[in-house]
Formats: structure tokens, C-alpha cells, sequence
């Protein structure tokens, strides 16, 4: 079964939380908003620390190094079946700085050509509301586990 780890970063504006989530790039999700953004996270090996995975798909997405104290969230399952293992932490980053890793696909389909896209097109703060309406549906626990902790500790 495939996994993923990634990072949910967040900061406080005053006392409104904002959650930092990322666009995937490449033409499919060229004109897709709604439900596409994600945390920055990527694929792992079973010999592979999660949370060490989540810190190193972080900067090949984002360009920043990150790090704080991380609060482990219960993973979630994707549709495809793959789980995804996350982390919170309280990180500051100018989204405008973003430096995405790149990947290559055939582009357009059956055409023979590879493209070289970025792996992440833009990466932006929101709102809880916002976030929950951007993120993939099933990240979107992460930000609810996220509020829930806060809201406890307060």
C-alpha cells in the first residue's frame, strides 16, 4: 500500500489560525481549485522515518526548511487507497518565496514529448473555512484534527 507524509503548517494572524496548503502543478490541475490544494507531502518507503519523509517532501515543494514542534495528526485515507501521515507545526514562510522541485510527464498525451513541470504552481495562507474548501476532501481532517487541538488547549 502506498503512503504519504507531509506537514501541515500553520501560523497565527492575531488570534485567527491560518493553514498553509499548496497547489499541484502540471496541467491537469492547471484550472482546478476547489478540493485540489493539498499539504506538501510525498510518497515514503517502509525504511523511512514518516516525519523525517513529511520534512523532506516540505522543502522539495516548497524550497523552505521546516521546522518547530511537530504534533503528530491520525492519518487519513485517500480514495486510491493511500494513507496519508501528517504533522502540524507552528511555521512562518512568505508563500511569495516558494521554489518547487520539478518532475517531467508526456505532454500532451501520447504525443511522445516529455514537459519538465513544477511539482507545486503556488502555495498560499487561508482561514480554516477557506482551507477546508480548498484542500482535498480528505486532507481536510488534518485541519479539523488541527482546530480541535487548539481549541482544547485554550
Amino acid at each position: 500500500m502506498k503512503q504519504s507524509a507531509g506537514i501541515l503548517a500553520y501560523k497565527f494572524v492575531d488570534k485567527t489560525i491560518f493553514f498553509f496548503l499548496v497547489h499541484p502543478g502540471g496541467p491537469f490541475w492547471k484550472n482546478k481549485d476547489l478540493e485540489s490544494w493539498s499539504i506538501p507531502k510525498g510518497e515514503f518507503t517502509i525504511e523511512e522515518d514518516p516525519l523525517e519523509a513529511a520534512k523532506r517532501e516540505f522543502e522539495e515543494e516548497t524550497g523552505f526548511k521546516v521546522d518547530g514542534d511537530f504534533i503528530k495528526l491520525e492519518y487519513v485515507k485517500l480514495k486510491s487507497g493511500k494513507m496519508v501521515h501528517a504533522w502540524a507545526v507552528e511555521f512562518e514562510l512568505d508563500e511569495s518565496l516558494i521554489k518547487s522541485n520539478d518532475f517531467e510527464m508526456e505532454w500532451p498525451p501520447k504525443s511522445g514529448k516529455l514537459q519538465s513541470f513544477s511539482e507545486v504552481d503556488k502555495g498560499e495562507w487561508f482561514q480554516t473555512a477557506e482551507a477546508i474548501k480548498k484542500i482535498n476532501p480528505a486532507q481536510a481532517d488534518f485541519i479539523v484534527q488541527m482546530v480541535s487541538k487548539i481549541s482544547s488547549s485554550l
